[in-house]
């Protein structure tokens, strides 16, 4: 990946389904978000969107807090958008130990000053923590935020969005895995299956 790429790791979330912190759920070992880590190291610059540094020092990455507190993921892509030093920003959910470092390399190549959002989507519906949004991107997720319209793709009406869709993809991940949340125990559980698998 070229340096005008910063991948953003989100880990902003409450957790609440979990009923603990999701990064730090353990898979085969080990925490959710070093799985994550594991499978971006090289492909650019990371930083980490936390308000809660302290318990992700230890991981060495640079850290920033939400630029506006309490508005969800659209606040943390916002933050992750704000506070890259890149024109394009991959942010990626904490939780999501399975992506693929070959999609996102993909996903990397089809940037384009057409384009303002590069998403996947699995069964039509877009996948907003695991995309690509260009520095345009902050103007109209600050007119949701301010609206308290938080909803992540909502605004991808306002801006030029490239989707990929599962025929598209399917050579990089055609178990669609890249996607998989571990929001909840079962879900801890069904990743446990996946990863022995």
């Amino acid at each position: 990946m070229r340096n005008d790429v910063t991948i953003a790791l989100i880990a902003g979330g409450k957790s609440s389904r979990m009923g603990t912190d999701k990064s730090f759920v353990e898979l085969a070992g080990t925490p959710l978000i070093e799985h994550l880590m594991v499978r971006v190291d090289g492909l650019a610059n990371t930083i980490l969107i936390t308000n809660r540094p302290d318990d992700y020092v230890h991981l060495g990455l640079p850290m920033f807090s939400d630029v506006i507190p309490e508005k969800g993921s659209l606040g943390g892509i916002y933050s992750a958008i704000h506070h890259s030093q890149s024109e394009w920003t991959l942010a990626l959910a904490c939780d999501m130990p399975f992506v693929s470092a070959e999609l996102l390399r993909y996903m990397v190549g089809l940037r384009d000053e057409s384009l303002d959002v590069i998403v996947p989507r699995v069964d039509k519906y877009p996948q907003g923590l695991h995309a690509l949004y260009r520095r345009t991107c902050l103007e109209p997720i600050r007119a949701r935020i301010d609206a308290d319209r938080l909803k992540v793709i909502g605004f991808y009406g306002d801006v030029r969005v490239r989707y990929l869709d599962e025929a598209e993809y399917e050579k990089f991940d055609s178990a669609k895995q890249s996607f998989f949340n571990v929001n909840t125990p079962q879900d801890l559980e069904e990743a446990r299956q996946q990863y022995e698998s």
